[in-house]
């Protein structure tokens, strides 16, 4: 086995890319704990173990890593798609150099995940969308509502001077069409009132909605409750909160009365998560609430756009109700996302516990 002085192994074992030395049968001589973790295996573990066995990549850059051993070419892969010992899809970056030691060539591997990058990567994209399709709607809403107020005056002002009652019934028709166009303005730019923060529960706001669905669908759809109840209290608004959970269960609800789906199911499970980033944060304790219904899935091409409002996969959705439950998640420091296949169709709702501690790197 591979043998290195005390400094050198403290530098390999403190640094954060996973760093694996290979013999030239491409078994394993050393794994730094960076490694072990990233392949959630020790070196003892996979040490005569075969590389395609712990290394899971296409055949092609297995045959390459094997080339690489007698050529001396290094070379680096972005981005690749692996899977480790115990089964966990992965993305990362990895280089692969050799070198000779003991009068013998080894190859170094040297992988780093790309996983929680891509995350990070994700969450600001979707926060940026989220704001800058805010920023449009309360600019469109200024110049929608301006003109509304006038006609619905307008109409207000001719009813008076209109003897004839019939006449009556075209200035109602404006000032009621006026009257909705502006309360869709107020629901595309979401909560109104600033949050009212206080004590809240996870478990009972979802216990809330879970009553509301109940009595729309009078018990025709299976609740399934996997609760973790050592979740504690956290600061929130929770009228808000049961909405966008509202907005969201009531979405899965539709989506599987629509289907005609069998033995119908939304799946709620909550957990605690430690040191998680949420964007540009890193927060120490983070709730995650999943809601998932095993309806047909959401259509590929709308996976990407369903927090935007007036997007809906229903010809008589509204469009609104995700992007009111991504706004009302966002000020709670948190996030929105989804996951969609046929038969599964995730929303996991992300809600900090506690104020964040440091920026993500």
């Amino acid at each position: 086995m591979l043998k290195f002085t005390n400094i050198y192994q403290k530098a390999l074992e403190n640094m954060s890319a996973g760093i694996v030395v290979l013999d030239e049968k491409l078994h394993i001589d050393y794994m730094n704990p960076a490694a072990e973790m990233l392949f959630e295996a020790s070196s003892r573990q996979l040490r005569k173990k075969d590389i395609a066995e712990w290394f899971t990549v296409p055949l092609h850059e297995l045959d390459d890593i094997r080339a690489s051993i007698s050529s001396g070419h290094p070379y680096t892969r972005r981005e690749a798609k692996l899977m480790t010992h115990a089964g966990t899809d992965l993305t990362v970056d990895y280089s692969v150099s050799s070198m000779q030691a003991d009068s013998k060539n080894r190859l170094i591997l040297e992988v780093q995940s790309r996983d929680r990058l891509i995350k990070i990567e994700r969450e600001e994209e979707l926060i940026t969308r989220q704001a800058t399709t805010q920023t449009m709607i309360r600019g469109m809403a200024h110049e929608i509502k301006n003109p509304l107020g006038g006609i619905r005056g307008a109409a207000q002002l001719l009813q008076r001077e209109l003897d004839n009652e019939d006449q009556h019934e075209f200035t109602r028709i404006i000032i009621e069409e006026a009257d909705r166009l502006r309360n869709l303005v107020d629901r595309l730019l979401g909560p109104r009132q600033l949050p009212k923060i206080e004590e809240v529960n996870i478990h009972a706001i979802v216990e809330r909605v879970c009553s509301l669905i109940s009595a729309e669908t009078d018990g025709a759809i299976r609740i399934i409750r996997d609760y973790d109840p050592s979740i504690p209290d956290f600061q929130g608004d929770a009228e808000q909160l049961i909405q966008a959970v509202l907005n969201i269960m009531r979405n899965a609800m539709q989506a599987l009365e629509a289907s005609g789906t069998e033995n119908p199911e939304i799946y709620l499970k909550t957990r605690t998560l430690r040191k998680m980033t949420l964007g540009a944060e890193r927060f120490r304790l983070v709730c995650c609430l999943q809601i998932i219904d095993n309806g047909p899935g959401i259509p590929e091409e709308l996976v990407d756009q369903i927090f935007y409002p007036m997007v809906s996969g229903r010809a008589e959705g509204s469009g609104l109700g995700l992007s009111i439950a991504q706004s009302v998640i966002n000020q709670h420091k948190g996030l929105v996302e989804c996951n969609s296949r046929p038969g599964q169709t995730s929303f996991d709702l992300y809600i900090p516990l506690e104020s964040n501690y440091e920026s993500a790197n």
